[in-house]
């Protein structure tokens, strides 16, 4: 079978097939650019190797150099100070030397003298071991504390000529509880002198009514029917922002009415109708 050959494409029909690559994504390789050769960019623009001008600089660094580096013949000293084995020049000294040393025999000196033998024990537990006499056995009661405390008690109560006092009246205040109340006789009352009231004046009583259409007093059978037009109620427009008032919030709570120190141990309420019976009363 004849395949109908492409003159714009004779290459895609002759020995193999077109066969395609496969994708590809853009990125810093030879690859990703799509071409097989490096192109340039912008026409006039030198392409330069970083990697290519640091060995250029290092070997024109490196040229001037006159000989090799300078090291010292005997390396660097440590500041250990003056004859020790580092950081000295004089060498270390023979008295911090490791070896050891021929010593002479350590000789303790002698005791001194006692004038008697030193006693065995430290005297707790130990009859005839302390320096002044032996002490006296003295008994000691099991409850001795209580017993003195018991003795002081009673006579205490016996030095007590009495018990304590204790008043059989009701503690009353400094001043009497009504003000108003006196020791002296009242004098009589006397009554006032009787009033004369004004007497009103007569009025005398209305006319009689006619008869009518009612009992009621009235000159006409029923009453005469009146106008009463309905009111509209009138509606307050509604004001615009510009027009409304400012909010403002309410006031914080005030402060209250505080009583006195000097009048809130006692509190009295007297009058002249309760004087008679008036009491104290403590806040």
């Amino acid at each position: 079978m004849k395949t109908v050959c492409c003159p714009f494409n004779e290459a895609a029909s002759k020995n193999r097939q077109m066969l395609s690559e496969g994708s590809k994504t853009l990125s810093a390789l030879q690859a990703g650019y799509f071409d097989p050769q490096f192109k340039r960019i912008f026409n006039g623009e030198a392409y330069s190797n970083p990697v290519q001008l640091r060995r250029r600089y290092r070997l024109a660094e490196s040229k001037k150099n006159l000989g090799k580096a300078f090291l010292p013949s005997n390396g660097d000293k440590l500041p250990s100070g003056l004859g020790s084995y580092y950081g000295t020049i004089g060498g270390p000294f023979e008295y911090f030397s490791a070896q050891l040393k021929a010593r002479e025999r350590y000789i303790p000196p002698g005791k001194n003298f006692y004038t008697s033998p030193g006693k065995k024990g430290t005297g707790y537990g130990y009859a005839n071991l302390t320096i002044g006499e032996q002490y006296a056995h003295e008994a000691d009661g099991y409850e001795l504390e209580k017993i003195i405390a018991k003795k002081a008690r009673e006579e205490h109560k016996r030095l007590v000529k009495g018990g304590p006092f204790k008043s059989n009246i009701y503690p009353l205040e400094y001043f009497d509880m009504n003000p108003y109340f006196s020791d002296k006789p009242l004098p009589p009352v006397k009554k006032p002198p009787l009033e004369k009231r004004i007497a009103k004046p007569f009025k005398p009583s209305s006319p009689a009514k006619k008869s009518g259409g009612m009992k009621g007093g009235t000159f006409d059978p029923y009453p005469s029917h009146s106008a009463d037009p309905y009111v509209i109620k009138k509606t307050m427009a509604v004001p615009s922002s510009k027009e409304q008032k400012v909010f403002h919030p309410p006031a914080g709570p005030k402060s209250r009415p505080v009583t006195s120190i000097v009048t809130l141990n006692v509190l009295r309420s007297i009058n002249g109708k309760n004087y008679k019976t008036a009491y104290a009363t403590s806040c």
